[in-house]
């Protein structure tokens, strides 16, 4: 082990990573200069998010794969859309996603509002054939036509980048500060169990935080390769590699099985795990980054240790309450 902190250290220094993540979470995300958080732009957002109406069926939302009564995803190995199709991935949590500087497991969009717009028309999550269909279906809704005046002050305000900026500007609420782990480096050294100080300690030796770094725990928009090392019988297990990650947005041979690297914020209550929703269970996912990334075998009381601290990091949820939909008396959209 000692060897191992030496060769950590010699690899933090040489690529300006640190092995400490010591800041709380903030509690208000920042915004860009052309999408101002505003209450009417939240408001809003908030329905569309909700609004089944933005897929071909009429049956998927967002908040369908992006639950944010529960963990903010799906809690399903991967997502199903429309028509009963899934994908290959795992929904990421929504949850404090308005600190990733890259959103999707491959990095494909470069901001909220981006996001926001793929789905949409995905012919396996949403279904709508161009946003263009979906505008003129908004504009058919009575109820969105005063709500989108309101939020961006133009009676011809029903647009793709409108409808983007407000489900965007609504995600940016989705914070869940305040967890244990906030508690403790804020200076309640009584927040975090012995166990979980234990946790905290060995995801910093090991290297955890060198790339779930920053306050949350997300490495701050960096990708990772993964697995780092193969290993046949996890491969024929969980097929970890079938996926080419962000090669598959690039081409590029060198981007293969690189991936954003997500929070560990809430981890505790998104399971299951990694980019295909393969393993069931966290402590699983501990013993597996530990040998696949680092090529360690992990003592059970060292996961159980880290799972404690894992534990620590989930938040307060803002309270959040259904939305009432702008109504169509009459009218179905499927």
């Amino acid at each position: 082990m000692f060897k191992f902190r030496l060769l950590f250290s010699a690899l933090l220094l040489s690529t300006g990573m640190t092995a400490v993540a010591s800041e709380a979470l903030p509690t208000v995300a920042p915004a860009p200069a052309d999408n101002p958080t505003t209450p009417a732009k939240v408001a809003l957002g908030k329905l569309l998010y909700h609004d089944p109406r933005l897929s071909s069926t009429g049956t998927v939302s967002c908040s369908s794969c992006h639950n944010v009564m529960l963990g903010g995803e799906d809690n399903r190995p991967n997502s199903m859309g429309v028509n009963g199709q899934t994908g290959g991935r795992s929904a990421p949590t929504v949850w404090n996603a308005a600190f990733n500087a890259v959103q999707f497991w491959d990095g494909r969009a470069a901001s909220l509002e981006e996001q926001a717009a793929g789905p949409v028309t995905n012919p396996i999550e949403m279904g709508m054939k161009s946003w263009d269909d979906v505008v003129a279906r908004l504009k058919t809704i009575k109820g969105y036509q005063a709500a989108f005046e309101e939020a961006f002050g133009d009676a011809n305000a029903i647009t793709k980048a409108n409808a983007t900026k407000a489900i965007a500007a609504y995600e940016r609420t989705l914070i869940t500060p305040n967890s244990q782990y906030d508690k403790f480096v804020n200076g309640n050294k009584a927040a975090l169990t012995l166990q979980q100080q234990k946790g905290l300690e060995k995801v910093q030796v090991l290297g955890c935080t060198g790339c779930h770094s920053g306050p949350a725990f997300n490495g701050a928009g960096s990708f990772q390769k993964f697995p780092v090392i193969p290993n046949g019988y996890f491969e024929a297990q969980y097929h970890f590699s079938k996926d080419l990650g962000r090669a598959e947005v690039t081409k590029n041979d060198a981007d293969k099985h690189l991936w954003k690297v997500p929070t560990l914020r809430n981890i505790a209550l998104t399971a299951p795990y990694f980019h295909n929703g393969s393993v069931k269970t966290l402590d699983t996912a501990v013993k597996l980054m530990a040998k696949l990334q680092l090529n360690v075998d992990l003592p059970d009381q060292d996961v159980a240790d880290i799972v404690a601290f894992l534990n620590a990091l989930s938040g307060d949820f803002p309270e959040q309450s259904m939305p009432s939909l702008p109504p169509t008396p009459g009218v179905t959209f499927n």
